[in-house]
């Protein structure tokens, strides 16, 4: 089963296969039918991010410094929530800018500046080789391991001479499919569909892997995690191995690696590739800011287990970093090593490949092109020779970048870990930060605080990580560590200016950024931008501007004639006729052609230029023949400020617009209360007239009769008398209720404030009206405790509410059967007296009406007629306990089923309050 030929096949049938799914999409975006339109294929071909490094480094990582590892994906994690914001940004100037890699969007931001576009474009050159060297030394260690074991690997891997070397090899084959994968035409900006199809595949299947292996380990060679972790927990040496206490650096490498990873996330170029210049719709944003954590998640399931497993039974000597083959391995399964072995080259070449190929455009467009363009003889050259040459530098430079990943494995691969070497091209990638994300929201960035900078944070990240590798490898002095450069500890690359104890990697981070984003802002600062830097500016800030110009208005002059030549010269004849029908101009552009080429002509011809030489070439190309500028800072800013301007009109005009409403709103619910209150008014008269005239013909009429019928005997006499005084007493109530009434809306009602006993003033109340409520029939029952019920209140007005509330129920409870409960209960620091009845009860919308002036109720059921009394009792009920600072209301009865009003006091206090208990209060 593990034969190298068959190995080897199995490889080589992979990488085959993926070939065909990238010609397969290839043919489908050439037919006009996108194979990467979905949101989750975009998801996919980001967890490029996920390379051998996390395949087998996580779990070599996790092995020795515990949960250390997840913060490399919860940097990521963190980023994607800001993706809809910070990359939809980036993806957005991409489009228009027609972004063709990381170093073409940073020298675009700053006036397409060619010289930054090539220190970019070195940087990155040299930042990636050591995550090269790490995927070439993956592959041939897994190799190695699935061939030799349970040999050690170790043995295999030592050649005398690189052209016996395997990584060599690897190297090369690798360089010849990627250079079939990805540069089979000229325009980078045009995007690599099979290149992303063929990503997304590869990273379905090194997940696959992963959980294969995963479950393996903790369900067969363990009977569950339960199982698994058990034996962990009952072996003191492991005790400790997922302590945080493991996380070099303490907290400080807890916080520095999170924000190393979110960094570089953003920065590294094959992420830039996918997540920025491989985008084809924004859109898909939003789903991989959910799909790729979830990935991320799923890929990192099993490392704890697998680390912990490889620990219990790889011993001392094993390499963590291969735990997920030689567990396998050593469990005796067959086909599963080959299928990690797949999974690990799938996480390795999927990583070269998008790598490479962003590279190798940074190296032709940001650093040869430039050069070529300063001779003469090229701008004269034949229909199309700059593209082939092009797509030939493309090529050596694939070649040459595997070679020198090749020569820094060679060198010094050994000395460190898988995540190490990527930790270190890490913090290299993390320099383009302050450029990259600080110049999309800080319009006065420019190009020399971008390159001091970039150069600072450079030699930086070279001395404080770089250097150290090669020391440890021996090919420089390893005093350079211990002791610092002639012996000056202070400049101990390990340990920069006396800062001792931080893990390398935030130690490097800190310096190498303070320094890079320090001279950044501070020479940006005190450098004025030129024209071009401030037109470009504006665009990358105000690029979510819903009226954004596009990338290159030019206000120039030249003919189609001069334009399509250009065109022929370094993009050839298919590229005439896409310019030309894209911008809406029929003809063909022939030498000959004298008209004036429109503004949207020489934006699109510039656009096309740039997605196959880059922003600065084409820029440089463009101004050979216009005769002209671009869209200047002015006008570009005029467009925005008006279309700002006309965005905050909309925006005050749409509060102005809320307020009216509000207002009319308002008005309109206040003429329903002066109506409602207009009602009232009328109603108010209308019934104390009735009220006040009822007795008052009462007493006119048997005063008439008394005045005119001197025959009358004296019991008839008797008896009209008796009704002229009890009408009399009644027109007096009702005549102190109204005054009542208006003193307590007026705030003049006296009150006379005391302490008392609420029980004892209750009893005395249900003495009041026993007699009435016999007569009538009704069971009255009181529960008023054994104890005092002190309050503060006037004991004649509450005696007047208490028999009001009990003659109101009273009326009210059942006809057949009237019941009446009065109750006291103590409720925290307050008393509550309720009267509940056993009657129709009220109903909830009703609860709070019956405390209106005058309002009575009428139950449909209710056969008895219009209540008794002026309908003012309740209301000036609420307005007395509401001035002794209590409340009454009214709910249903728990006890007897109808209604029940309850009046609430506080407590008195330990001192009379008389003072503060006036008509005012």
């Amino acid at each position: 089963m593990r034969h190298e030929a068959f190995i080897l096949a199995a490889a080589f049938g992979y990488l085959a296969l993926l070939f065909v799914v990238a010609a397969w999409g290839d043919r489908r975006a050439e037919a006009g039918r996108s194979a990467i339109g979905s949101p989750t294929v975009y998801a996919l071909s980001i967890a490029v991010y996920c390379t051998a490094w996390t395949f087998y480094g996580s779990v070599g990582r996790a092995s020795s410094q515990g949960p250390h590892f997840l913060l490399i994906y919860l940097g990521p994690t963190l980023a994607m929530l800001a993706a809809p914001f910070v990359i939809r940004k980036m993806v957005r100037i991409a489009a228009r800018q027609r972004i063709t890699s990381i170093a073409d969007f940073i020298s675009a931001r700053y006036g397409k500046s060619a010289g930054l576009g090539a220190v970019v474009a070195l940087m990155a050159l040299i930042t990636s080789t050591p995550y090269i060297a790490l995927q070439l030394k993956a592959i041939t260690v897994s190799h190695a391991v699935l061939v030799n074991y349970p040999a050690p690997a170790d043995a295999a891997l030592d050649q005398p001479s690189f052209w016996i070397d395997k990584s060599f090899w690897v190297a090369l084959v690798l360089a010849v499919f990627i250079i079939l994968f990805g540069t089979r035409h000229l325009d980078a900006s045009e995007r690599h569909e099979g290149m992303v199809a063929a990503i997304a595949v590869e990273s379905l299947v090194k997940l696959v892997a992963f959980l294969a292996v995963g479950i393996f380990v903790v369900f067969v060679m363990f009977n569950g995690p339960g199982d698994l972790f058990g034996q962990v927990a009952s072996t003191p040496a492991l005790s400790q191995v997922l302590g945080l206490e493991q996380v070099p650096g303490g907290a400080t490498g807890w916080v520095g690696v999170l924000i190393l990873a979110v960094l570089a996330f953003l920065t590294l170029p094959r992420q830039f590739q996918v997540l920025v210049v491989e985008n084809v719709d924004e859109t898909h944003i939003d789903r991989a800011s959910w799909v790729f954590p979830l990935y991320l998640l799923l890929i990192n399931l099993f490392v704890v287990p697998i680390a912990l497993a490889g620990l219990l039974l790889g011993g001392d000597g094993a390499d963590p970093d291969s735990f997920v083959l030689t567990l396998p391995l050593a469990a005796g399964a067959e086909a599963l090593p080959l299928l990690v072995f797949i999974g690990g080259l799938s996480a390795a070449t999927g990583m070269m490949i998008v790598e490479t190929i962003a590279l190798s455009t940074m190296v032709s467009n940001q650093l040869v092109m430039p050069l070529l363009l300063r001779f003469q003889r090229l701008h004269l050259s034949g229909t199309g020779r700059l593209a082939a040459w092009l797509l030939g530098i493309r090529r050596v430079a694939i070649v040459v970048i595997l070679l020198l990943g090749y020569v820094y494995h060679a060198l010094i691969g050994d000395a460190y870990s898988l995540v190490t070497i990527g930790l270190v091209s890490f913090v290299g990638a993390a320099q383009f930060a302050p450029a990259l994300l600080v110049g999309l929201y800080w319009r006065g960035a420019t190009r020399a605080g971008a390159l001091w900078g970039l150069g600072a944070g450079f030699c930086l990240w070279g001395y404080t990580l770089l250097l150290p590798g090669f020391a440890q490898s021996g090919w420089l002095d390893a005093a350079l560590i211990h002791q610092g450069p002639l012996g000056v500890g202070w400049l101990k690359p390990y340990a920069l200016f006396g800062l001792e104890g931080w893990d390398i990697y935030t130690h490097a981070l800190l310096w190498s950024l303070l320094a890079n984003l320090g001279l950044f802002v501070g020479v940006s600062l005190f450098t004025r931008p030129t024209a071009l830097e401030q037109t470009q500016a504006a665009l990358f800030t105000e690029a979510l501007h819903p009226n954004l110009p596009s990338a290159s208005l030019w206000q120039g002059q030249t003919t189609r004639g001069e334009l399509g030549g250009l065109l022929r010269r370094y993009l050839g004849d298919a590229a005439i006729e896409r310019v030309f029908v894209d911008a809406g101009d029929g003809g063909d552009g022939g030498d000959g052609d004298s008209r004036a080429a429109s503004p949207r002509l020489i934006t699109r011809a510039e656009q096309a230029l740039a997605g196959s030489l880059g922003n600065a070439s084409a820029r440089v190309l463009i101004n050979s023949v216009v005769r002209g500028e671009a869209l200047d800072l002015a006008s570009i800013l005029s467009i925005l400020d008006t279309t700002s301007q006309t965005l905050e009109y909309n925006r005050r005009l749409e509060q102005k617009s809320a307020e009216l409403e509000r207002a009319s709103e308002a008005l309109r619910q206040a003429n329903d209360r002066l109506r409602e209150l207009d009602r009232l008014k009328d109603e108010f008269i209308a019934t104390v007239s009735h009220e006040l005239r009822t007795p008052l013909t009462s007493i006119r009429a048997f005063a008439e009769i008394l005045h005119g019928d001197d025959g009358l005997d004296a019991d008839r006499r008797r008896h009209f008398l008796d009704v002229i005084v009890h009408e009399s007493q009644r027109l007096s109530r009702l005549i102190e209720e109204i005054l009542d009434l208006a003193r307590l809306e007026s705030g003049r009602l006296t009150l006379n404030p005391e302490h008392l006993d609420l029980a004892v003033l209750a009893q005395r109340s249900v003495d009041a009206v026993a007699q009435l409520h016999r007569q009538r029939g009704i069971a009255l029952a009181a529960e008023l405790g054994d104890g005092p019920a002190t309050v503060t209140g006037d004991a004649d007005r509450l005696e007047q509410v208490i028999i009001n509330l009990l003659d109101n129920a009273g009326k009210f409870a059942d006809r057949h059967a009237p019941e009446v409960l009065i109750r006291l209960e103590r409720h925290r620091n307050r008393y509550r007296l309720s009267v509940e009845d056993n009657g129709p009860g009220i109903s909830p919308e009703e609860r709070e009406r019956v405390f209106d002036k005058f309002h009575q109720l009428q139950h449909n059921d209710d056969k008895r007629g219009r209540p008794r009394g002026s309908g003012l009792g309740l209301a000036i009920s609420r307005g007395i306990v509401a001035h002794l600072g209590g409340r009454l209301w009214a709910d249903a009865g728990p006890r007897l089923g109808g209604a029940r009003l309850t009046l609430e006091l506080p407590l008195a206090a330990d001192e009379p309050a008389e003072a503060a208990m006036n008509s005012g209060h």
